[in-house]
């Protein structure tokens, strides 16, 4: 997904951009994501108590949130290398941990 909505940012003199414009992009982006929505959504279902998998509807949402800035934050860093890491990105990472152990400790 990281790839789908920032990839385009840096594309400004290639042919899909120059021919196609912004429709261009979007289903460029569309055509990414759909393979990502090809295991997101079935993990989903796998996943969650309803269908006999461990995890409640917010503790998948916190997972998939986790799991995305964590990946955005290395594509960021290593392919787009834009973006040095500082003290504040490691602080909001231990703040994405906090997150995951507040939803998933039992109230």
């Amino acid at each position: 997904m990281t790839l789908a909505w920032y990839k385009h940012l840096f594309l400004k003199d290639t042919s899909l951009w120059v021919k196609w414009g912004v429709p261009g992009l979007i289903l460029a982006s569309w055509g990414l994501a759909f393979f990502e929505y090809m295991f997101q959504v079935p993990a989903n279902r796998i996943g969650h108590e309803s269908q006999g998998g461990p995890f409640n509807l917010i503790q998948l949402r916190i997972i998939q949130e986790v799991i995305s800035l964590s990946v955005f934050t290395l594509i960021a860093v290593f392919c787009f290398k834009t973006t040095r890491l500082n003290w504040n990105h490691l602080a909001a990472f231990v703040c994405m941990v906090l997150a995951v152990w507040f939803v998933f400790r039992k109230g």
